[in-house]
């Protein structure tokens, strides 16, 4: 075990992979020589050389087509596109090719193609560095997508995403890449969460695709999310003092609706929370999914803790960010129902 940043993690999830698979290839802008504009592939193509580890042009349509034509040939391409909101260039690719590889085929080809891409504000990036793009892709069919919290889980999440016979969206949230963060200078304020380094296997380990984590267990509330806001619904509901269940999602595409249902069925409350735009979200179609899992044992409405629908707003980002008190305005509301 060692301890590690978020970065680290996922540098070790792709050095173990390069390591054990010689069809393991990573690339993108900036990502092989420089090693990342966020050096999570630093030292890569040191040492697996310009085969393994290149870099891409300011392209990602034609980004994403490499990787699918890599996948195609028996390669297992891992593709960084340098921020989440630099993506949508390379969506037709995901929707109309990467996404139906396998089924336009009938097997033939399959798509083992990961796609890593930093998402989320917090690192004063502005409007064009700064999305949660995720519900995007939740809803393109035949992509899988993963959003870590932790060290621990982007490790293992990683590994598993590279292993998987078909194509992954992985969002690395960008407030939990190097340590600790609060509303405004970067310091491990407890408001704002606690510090995300930890223990994290040298090796080779895996955590499953489409499986939760109940990272505090309750009977009052359960509150849904993924990414940094697992980070803040956990200070939330310790500043409050409230007994709240808060489950990860880890994979939001597949997502665990068994460990979310158990869990509202048990507390009869519920909380969904995203750190993008409020109208559309993955938080709405969790709220759907619940209201007709649990609808009986429900006790008040489902309450919604999200960003504003408005573009990025770089001068009140911290504003903008769901934070400690919406999580308890939210809480208050469903215990008081």
């Amino acid at each position: 075990m060692a301890t590690m940043n978020m970065i680290q993690a996922l540098n070790s999830a792709l050095d173990v992979m390069m390591e054990r698979d010689g069809d393991v290839v990573s690339f993108g802008e900036d990502a092989g020589y420089f090693g990342g504009v966020f050096r999570v592939t630093a030292n890569l193509q040191k040492k697996y050389g310009l085969d393994r580890s290149f870099d891409a042009p300011i392209n990602e349509a034609a980004i994403v087509a490499m990787a699918i034509g890599m996948a195609a040939r028996g390669l297992k391409p891992v593709a960084e596109i340098q921020f989440a909101d630099y993506i949508f260039p390379g969506l037709d690719q995901i929707v109309s090719e990467l996404s139906r590889l396998r089924y336009r085929t009938a097997g033939t080809f399959t798509a083992p193609v990961v796609i890593r891409t930093p998402c989320g504000g917090g690192i004063r990036g502005g409007q064009t560095h700064s999305m949660s793009p995720e519900a995007f892709f939740t809803h393109i069919p035949g992509v899988q997508v993963m959003m870590p919290s932790n060290p621990y889980d982007a490790k293992g999440m990683l590994i598993s995403a590279i292993e998987s016979p078909d194509p992954v969206i992985f969002f690395e949230p960008k407030r939990l890449y190097n340590g600790p963060f609060d509303g405004h200078s970067g310091g491990a304020l407890s408001s704002w969460g606690k510090h995300p380094k930890g223990e994290v296997p040298e090796g080779h380990y895996t955590v499953p695709i489409g499986k939760a984590d109940v990272v505090r267990e309750g009977n009052a509330v359960t509150i849904v999310t993924y990414g940094t806001l697992v980070l803040v619904a956990q200070a939330a509901a310790e500043k409050a003092g409230v007994d709240a269940e808060i489950i990860d999602l880890r994979t939001l595409v597949p997502y665990d609706i068994e460990t979310i249902a158990r869990s509202v069925n048990k507390t009869g409350r519920c909380i969904v929370a995203q750190e993008a735009p409020r109208t559309s979200g993955f938080a709405a179609e969790l709220a759907a999914q619940i209201q007709e899992e649990c609808f009986y044992a429900l006790e008040a409405p489902i309450q919604r803790v999200t960003g504003w629908d408005t573009p990025y707003p770089h001068a009140h980002e911290w504003s903008y960010f769901p934070g400690p008190e919406r999580f308890i305005n939210a809480m208050n509301a469903v215990l008081e129902a």
